[in-house]
């Protein structure tokens, strides 16, 4: 009895934590609600089994326990209980999976107007390109990163002098726009996450990986590396600005464009 009672107790707690729990996500700041439904359905369906399981163990451990004249009955096959765990596991499994699939189809179709943005990350530390006037990102690879090309940008590509460098400081982004980040790294495994974005993804040394996501809400949001990186993991961060548009294009003609820093670096060369 004692133990039949803990079991109930364990099933009721675990729900009541669920609905009680302050542990909730942060108010979301994307189009990528689909993915709090699908986190939600995932809760709905395998909370029910655990329920469900442990209510059915307390229930055997109550009405099977040990009484005096009793004798344990060896049942070893019941073809139609194993067909209806069958059934119920293939529809469980079947209803875990199938939400997923048509989040994930969305996940990685990216909409032919989304602008792009390169994320770069590097320990310990976020960097970030922008297209410039001729709209397209220039070239770029990991055995020119030098103290004077962090970024590892090829200088000769004509596309790439008109990029706009965004070196360990905040990105900004318009509001209501798509925009696709695409994800390298010239070090080790990295992780992009902005949490209200809720738009997460790996960067790996020699892959470009991506995301896209619409922002839907003003602000200021923290960007984190989700993947151990090394011994200042735990400071890899950097803000991610949502804006109107016409601040967004403010704060653009204010920054540097590859061509401009790399002009500064010969000229800080010469000078020593």
């Amino acid at each position: 009895m004692t133990t039949a009672i803990i079991l109930v107790l364990v099933a009721l707690g675990s729900v009541l934590f669920h609905i009680l729990s302050p542990w909730w996500w942060t108010p979301i700041a994307s189009n990528w609600d689909y993915i709090d439904h699908t986190i939600n359905l995932t809760f709905w369906i395998t909370g029910v089994v655990f329920t469900a399981i442990i209510l059915f163990t307390a229930y055997c451990v109550f009405r099977f326990r040990h009484q005096p004249g009793r004798r344990a009955v060896y049942n070893p096959e019941n073809k139609r209980l194993e067909w209806w765990l069958t059934i119920g596991t293939a529809v469980g499994v079947g209803a875990l999976l199938a939400p997923g699939l048509f989040v994930w189809d969305r996940f990685v179709t990216v909409p032919k107007e989304a602008s792009e943005v390169e994320v770069i990350a590097q320990q310990w530390q976020w960097n970030f390109r922008l297209p410039g006037e001729d709209g397209r990102l220039g070239a770029s690879d990991t055995r020119n990163v030098s103290s004077s090309n962090p970024l590892g940008l090829n200088p000769n590509d004509p596309n790439g002098r008109d990029d706009v460098v965004i070196e360990g400081d905040a990105l900004h982004l318009p509001l209501g726009k798509p925009v696709k980040l695409l994800l390298r790294s010239i070090d080790v495994v990295h992780s992009f996450y902005v949490p209200e974005f809720r738009a997460k993804m790996d960067l790996v040394p020699g892959v470009v990986t991506y995301v896209w996501f619409i922002p839907t809400r003003t602000g200021t949001f923290e960007t984190l590396c989700t993947e151990l990186c090394g011994a200042a993991h735990y400071n890899m961060r950097a803000k991610v600005v949502v804006e109107e548009e016409s601040e967004y294009q403010a704060w653009l003609q204010k920054q540097k464009t590859f061509a401009e820093l790399s002009a500064r670096t010969r000229q800080a060369k010469g000078t020593q």
